[in-house]
């Protein structure tokens, strides 16, 4: 287990940063990153960014043509900040709320505020199939910021039933994931279910029997073994948490996929079994983001 007292995003200053758009997922997302604000304490800060601004006296027709148009999208980004705080406040009152609207990159804005904030929020839509549906400001922002990042997803995002559940790979890149899990779990006073698929085989046969119901002797057992030592010490950080154990010899996007219809949170590390830093977001991460039936948590190693 590691610990990071010096962690920028545990200090008693660091926001909850939703980033907004004009979707109704954006909306959702609000709510989700109030609450969460609200029950720890918090600040929600909310974030629009647009492209530049073109500030200089029109020179020439189409001059003149870009800065109305600019002019115009910067006054409806306005108009939905403000809609954006009116529906937090309406959610959390007496939650204090910052807005805040930047030009450039959305992705490279919320990715630099991700450094400071407690954790970065984001909606998605509630079906998505491939890669082009989830958006590159979503897809930037999972792969590339710093700390924990909550895709809020759905059909029902702001449950406070079921458990949180965690995906444990084994490897030391995802212990800052099951840290985030152990103290969502506390916080939300609630079992952890702590998921642990130790191959990356899919269902398949071989001469007419499913291989993955095969024995493997010895493999089970050590598996285990692994899970409890990895939890072990978060436990004893955490001993108010409740957790459950599972063990899979199958991939882990089915079962996480199967937990995420009754779990009120899913989290996973931002990287794979290896841990290779060009591989920004692992696969599992990756379609869970698209997929899953309740908000995911994606954790950086930072």
């Amino acid at each position: 287990m590691t610990e990071h007292n010096d962690d920028t995003h545990r200090t008693t200053s660091a926001p909850v940063v939703v980033g907004i758009d004009r979707s109704g997922d954006a909306a959702t997302a609000v709510t989700w990153a109030a609450k969460t604000a609200e029950d720890r304490g918090r600040r929600l800060h909310i974030l629009h960014s647009i492209d530049p601004i073109h500030t200089r006296p029109p020179r020439g027709p189409y001059d003149s043509f870009v800065f109305v148009t600019m002019q115009g999208i910067r006054l409806e980004a306005e108009r939905a900040l403000s809609i954006a705080a009116e529906q937090a406040s309406h959610a959390c009152p007496g939650l204090s709320v910052t807005t805040e609207l930047t030009t450039g990159s959305p992705a490279g804005v919320l990715v630099e505020r991700s450094s400071n904030a407690h954790l970065v929020v984001l909606g998605a839509a509630t079906r998505a199939h491939t890669i082009r549906h989830l958006g590159t400001t979503l897809l930037a922002v999972t792969s590339h910021a710093r700390g924990a990042v909550v895709v809020v997803r759905g059909t029902d995002p702001n449950r406070r039933t079921g458990p949180v559940v965690v995906g444990v790979d084994g490897s030391s890149v995802g212990e800052p994931a099951i840290g985030a899990a152990f103290a969502e779990a506390s916080h939300r006073r609630t079992e952890l279910v702590a998921v642990h698929a130790w191959s990356d085989l899919s269902r398949g046969e071989y001469g007419g029997t499913d291989y993955l119901d095969m024995p493997i002797e010895g493999f089970e057992a050590a598996e285990q073994a692994l899970l409890a030592e990895r939890l072990a010490g978060w436990s004893e950080k955490y001993p108010d948490v409740v957790v459950r154990r599972e063990v899979d010899v199958s991939g882990p996007r089915e079962r996480l996929a199967e937990w995420s219809k009754t779990a009120q949170l899913l989290v996973v590390g931002s990287r794979g079994r290896g841990g290779f830093r060009g591989l920004l977001l692992g696969s599992t991460s990756n379609w869970l983001v698209q997929h899953a039936d309740c908000p995911v948590m994606v954790v950086h190693p930072d």
